[in-house]
């Protein structure tokens, strides 16, 4: 990815990077200043948040009028068709503002020639890995248990790549509206992490409609989206992020057959049930609102810095 401040700067840089991290760089001795912030950054702003979030919100609504969503279950009837319509134009958004802005998408942490590479897969084995420790923890406690097998033969294979498909459509939406374009923009204005702590918590503000969610689980959501942002940070790509999603909600809705904000998915692999206090197995919120889930987070963050100890991401875009 061509670095943002221009062919001369990635130069004279480019020993300093791994070939399998963005071209990020960020061993500059001092922090760029703010750009201006003037009409023409506002406008396109706007337009992208017009094109990401407005038109597909109106085509949401539209749909729920004509009944074709059910806030009672979790199907992938449901779930991906609408959120392939959200990806479409997330992604329609940030191709539209990379022509405006001339561009690549990998300024946007988005390197479309390393789309599901190592980075994307390795970031899946994490996802599953830190759901299935929040279990392993309820389970050693004695708040988890598994019930039954509900489905065998060729369901398994049909279900568990539906489930797939689909999460991968959640994830690529949430984090490019939430941790791409946006991401940049504002780390453009007010350094990176006074951006992630904003976007976080405004990623936390747009789950609050989810039905089933308790004030543990909001919280997680925001300190997920901050977990998210030192991925972001420290990989310089969203591909590790987006694996990890995708690879975190399978595991919790289709894998173990948990409650994901209250709602089971519809061709689950597993029957399970947690017994005890909400704050301690998550209630309706499911496992991502347990209290066991904050302290998995927190030693994902610390095995994130032990795996990638250099800031590849830049704290100030130019």
């Amino acid at each position: 990815m061509p670095d943002a401040s221009g062919p001369h700067h990635s130069e004279l840089l480019k020993d300093q990077v791994s070939p399998d991290d963005s071209n990020w760089v960020n061993d500059v001795p001092s922090v760029p200043p703010s750009p201006p912030w003037g009409r023409v950054d506002r406008i396109r702003l706007f337009t992208w948040v017009g094109i990401a979030f407005a038109t597909p919100a109106v085509l949401v609504f539209g749909f729920h009028l004509g009944g074709g969503l059910n806030s009672s279950e979790l199907t992938v009837q449901g779930e991906l068709p609408l959120k392939a319509v959200m990806v479409f134009f997330v992604v329609l958004a940030s191709w539209v503002v990379s022509r405006i802005e001339k561009r690549p998408l990998d300024d946007y942490g988005i390197p479309v020639r390393r789309a599901f590479g190592a980075r994307f897969w390795e970031g899946a084995l994490w996802g599953f890995a830190m759901l299935s420790a929040i279990l392993l923890a309820l389970w050693v406690s004695g708040h988890f248990q598994i019930d039954s097998v509900a489905l065998t033969g060729k369901g398994v294979l049909r279900w568990g790549l539906a489930w797939g498909v689909t999460f991968l459509a959640v994830s690529l939406n949430e984090e490019l509206a939430f941790r791409g374009y946006w991401l940049f923009t504002m780390s453009r204005r007010m350094r990176f992490w006074p951006a992630a702590f904003f976007l976080s918590a405004v990623f936390g503000a747009a789950h609050l409609g989810n039905h089933g969610e308790n004030i543990l689980g909001i919280l997680q959501v925001v300190a997920t989206g901050l977990l998210f942002c030192l991925m972001i940070r420290r990989t310089g790509t969203l591909w590790f992020v987006i694996g990890f999603h995708a690879a975190w909600d399978w595991a919790e809705t289709f894998f173990y057959g948990t409650p994901d904000s209250g709602l089971l998915g519809v061709g689950r692999l597993l029957n399970t049930s947690v017994h005890g206090p909400n704050w301690l197995t998550g209630g309706s919120a499911g496992p991502e609102g347990s209290i066991f889930a904050m302290l998995i987070l927190l030693l994902c963050a610390a095995l994130i810095h032990l795996r990638f100890p250099k800031a590849i991401y830049p704290d100030r875009p130019v």
